[in-house]
């Protein structure tokens, strides 16, 4: 082992041929050569960074792969992202819980099918294995285990950590924010599915992204169409992902993963490939409830009858219009185990995201790229079971709004729009227009805020009107309390409204009203 990080050392930090000095002693060590490859590659980037035969650091500025930065501009705009979900959430009576970001990495295991190897594991933390939370569904029914809760309607809204491939111009992250809204305990069926769609409709509709549409399944109706397809029972979840790629795949790619990695017969691909290409609505169910073939399948028919049921509900939320039952969902997590759905943006022509959200540096791109799925979820009866030491199932089902995808796009359109984004909420500039008015204007700001008035003053004892004024245009703040000699001997504050530059001479006694009066929201 010592032989082989001398070997790769000198490799990558001397300059000779890496590949040829740590394959030669492959043989002894034990370690694979992706192995050495990958720890080459590291060395190679630490070399670069440290700089040439100088000596001199030359490190590099940088956020790390898969993340970002987020400037004034960007936070004002998520936040106001974040306050629409969060109010539709608290709407239909969610309550909030959180949890540590990290979990034992047990908990985490095999939860998350082909998935699995996305996770981040954390080295051995005084006898723990832990590692950083793939998403919010599997600690939430570690919580509900723990804690014997069998009821709640919860949101949570937190970051999670996957070992992607990032693609940032998609808003694809290796650390991002989910936010989820789940409804735990035993109702009558297609109830709660229909509000989670019923969420997803309410929050594409109020963010403005554009023409959306909410495709509808359920795991029961896949697994059905596996077996009467002819699928082996142990090839019903990796058959599953592979579907789900149809999204991203044409279906000539996915059926050879299927044939040739995968080793599903020809006949049994094709027979898969007239199913998925169907969708419609609840006419789709009912004629597939006639089918030959599906109609064999105990599960598939009851998977079929519950979205018959589901568009049944949907159609007195309102919501049809923007549902689709489409066979071709997959959805490869692991433990659904009845209705799924996702989310995604018809509109074509989406603007990427700058190269400085990246990588950091400036510039910009003109290519246009597909944002894909916003929102997904669906039906996990059996997750809770899972880490309940006697086995007590809780009905669940959830949907996880794609937030840095929903964001990407806000961010696009405010770019190009002509409409100035607000990075504080400031009500009022505390200005002078003579100078020795520190006290007064510091007096002023602390009546303000202790009123709950969002206030600020500058930090200089004489500033120029002018300046505080641009100031004000420039922040977007809505308008100045501006201070004289005559004012404080009148007991007055002139108020000057920055739009229309209108101004009026408010009574000291009067003024804390009088600027809410003039910033409430009509």
């Amino acid at each position: 082992m010592l032989a082989m990080i001398c070997v790769r050392s000198c490799a990558a930090v001397m300059g000779c041929r890496a590949a040829t000095c740590v394959r030669s002693v492959h043989s002894f060590s034990g370690i694979t050569v992706a192995q050495i490859d990958e720890e080459v590659a590291k060395l190679l980037e630490l070399k670069a960074r440290l700089g040439g035969d100088d000596g001199k650091h030359q490190f590099v500025l940088k956020t790390a792969k898969g993340t970002r930065d987020y400037n004034p501009k960007q936070m004002a705009i998520r936040e106001k992202v974040f306050n629409t979900i969060i109010s539709c959430f608290k709407r239909h009576g969610a309550e909030t819980i959180d949890t540590p970001v990290f979990e034992l990495k047990e908990t985490l295991t095999g939860k998350y099918g082909e998935d699995s190897k996305l996770i981040y594991d954390l080295k051995d933390q005084g006898g723990e294995l832990l590692s950083l939370r793939y998403d919010l569904t599997v600690p939430f029914a570690r919580y509900l285990a723990m804690n014997k809760i069998t009821n709640i309607k919860r949101y949570h809204i937190a970051k999670v950590y996957r070992r992607d491939n990032p693609a940032m111009t998609r808003g694809r992250y290796r650390e991002f924010y989910q936010c989820d809204f789940d409804i735990a305990g035993q109702y009558d069926a297609m109830i709660p599915d229909a509000e989670c769609l019923k969420i997803v409709y309410e929050i594409l509709h109020e963010l403005d992204l554009g023409d959306f549409r909410i495709k509808v399944n359920d795991r029961r109706i896949l697994d059905g169409m596996f077996a009467v397809c002819g699928v082996p029972d142990d090839k019903f979840r990796t058959i599953c992902s592979t579907v789900d790629k149809l999204d991203k795949m044409s279906w000539e790619d996915v059926k050879k993963e299927m044939v040739n990695e995968k080793g599903l017969s020809e006949q049994a691909a094709d027979q898969i490939g007239e199913y998925v290409s169907m969708q419609g609505g609840m006419d789709l169910a009912e004629h597939l409830l006639q089918d030959q073939k599906m109609s064999q399948s105990k599960q598939a028919c009851a998977g079929l009858s519950d979205i018959k049921l589901l568009f049944s509900y949907l159609q007195l939320f309102q919501v049809t219009d923007k549902v689709v039952f489409d066979l071709s969902l997959a959805r490869g997590l692991d433990y659904y185990t009845g209705v799924i759905y996702e989310a995604v943006l018809t509109q074509a022509g989406v603007a990427s995201v700058t190269t400085e959200a990246q990588n950091g540096a400036p510039g910009s791109t003109e290519e246009s790229v597909s944002v894909g799925s916003v929102a997904g979820g669906g039906r996990y009866d059996g997750l809770v079971g899972m880490f309940d030491p006697k086995g007590r199932k809780v009905p669940c089902v959830g949907v996880s709004i794609g937030i840095e995808r929903i964001f990407s796009i806000m961010e696009q359109k405010a770019e190009v729009s002509a409409e100035k984004v607000r990075t504080t909420e400031v009500q009022v500039m505390v200005a002078s227009a003579q100078k020795n008015l520190l006290e007064e204007r510091l007096k002023l700001t602390a009546e303000l805020w202790n009123a709950g008035i969002k206030a600020e003053v500058m930090y200089k004892k004489n500033p120029k009107l002018l300046s505080q004024l641009q100031h004000c245009e420039e922040s977007g703040i809505p308008l100045v309390a501006i201070l004289g000699e005559q004012e404080l001997k009148d007991g007055v504050v002139k108020l000057r409204v920055v739009a229309t530059r209108e101004e009026a001479d408010i009574s000291r006694a009067d003024l804390i009203d009088e600027i809410r009066r003039r910033t409430s929201d009509p």
